[in-house]
């Protein structure tokens, strides 16, 4: 490589802050061959002549439309390469690329209105779901309510990807175990029997829709489902007494997993 003053050409740092392109990038087009200096001053530093200049230039233009550095290569170097074609193929990612980045910023909306809303249904959509005895009011008091929580967070996540469909699916197990929990009282199902805890592992499976149950906080729900005047009037709706009885299950099926249910923690 010949030698010249530092007049004959730019350094890379030069050249860095002409083409905006970080002296690291040079150096390793330079290492792999792709854009190699002319020059070097007599200490040895690396010196780019006009046309060195030219084809980084050239390169810069390529990179910026997404072409990798083989691909430059080739458009540079290679006298038999289909530019064209090559660029129509860019072309074709970059769309793909498009379309991908479009579908994203509609999941990234979706995963905003859920965490901010919690429900992504209309009220309609809400009525017909949920039933005449919904409440559109309820998203937001549980927004405000709980909206700092661990658990809200993982209820958004899943309701994030969730249309009528996948509610409606929801709200058929809820319904089909409210269903079974009467039945197994009528039955005389007694808590601790191996029925009442399958009910008790059901219920947390459903439950799974919204966020991961522990069997703790399962005992937490038991009790509010007892306590809570909207929920046993849901429940005792369902069969008279069923609050408590869903309570007495939960609480047995929690002591045979070592869990005191005086002592259980949200957790």
């Amino acid at each position: 490589m010949p030698d010249a003053t530092d007049a004959d050409g730019l350094t890379v740092g030069q050249v860095s802050a002409r083409l905006d392109v970080t002296v690291r990038a040079l150096h390793h087009w330079d290492e792999i061959g792709l854009a190699r200096p002319s020059l070097r001053t007599a200490a040895g530093y690396r010196l780019y002549t006009a046309g060195d200049l030219e084809r980084l230039h050239r390169i810069v233009v390529y990179r910026e439309l997404g072409l990798g550095l083989d691909g430059i290569r080739a458009v540079l170097d290679d006298s038999t390469a289909d530019v064209p074609g090559a660029l129509r193929a860019q072309r074709t990612h970059v769309a793909e690329r498009i379309d991908r980045l479009r579908q994203l910023s509609v999941g990234l909306d979706r995963m905003i209105d859920a965490h901010e809303r919690g429900l992504l249904l209309t009220i309609e959509q809400q009525a017909a779901v949920f039933g005449p005895q919904w409440n559109p009011d309820w998203p937001a008091q549980a927004r405000q309510r709980y909206g700092d929580t661990t658990q809200w967070r993982q209820y958004a996540e899943r309701s994030a990807s969730r249309g009528p469909e996948e509610w409606q699916a929801v709200t058929d197990a809820v319904a089909g175990l409210d269903r079974a929990l009467g039945e197994a009282m009528d039955a005389g199902v007694t808590p601790g029997s191996p029925e009442a805890n399958r009910l008790v592992e059901r219920h947390r499976e459903v439950f799974a829709s919204y966020f991961p149950l522990t069997r703790q906080m399962q005992v937490c729900l038991g009790r509010m489902y007892e306590a809570d005047p909207a929920f046993a009037a849901h429940y005792d709706g369902i069969r008279a007494g069923l609050a408590t009885w869903f309570r007495l299950i939960i609480d047995a099926s929690a002591r045979s997993h070592s869990i005191d249910p005086d002592t259980a923690t949200w957790q």
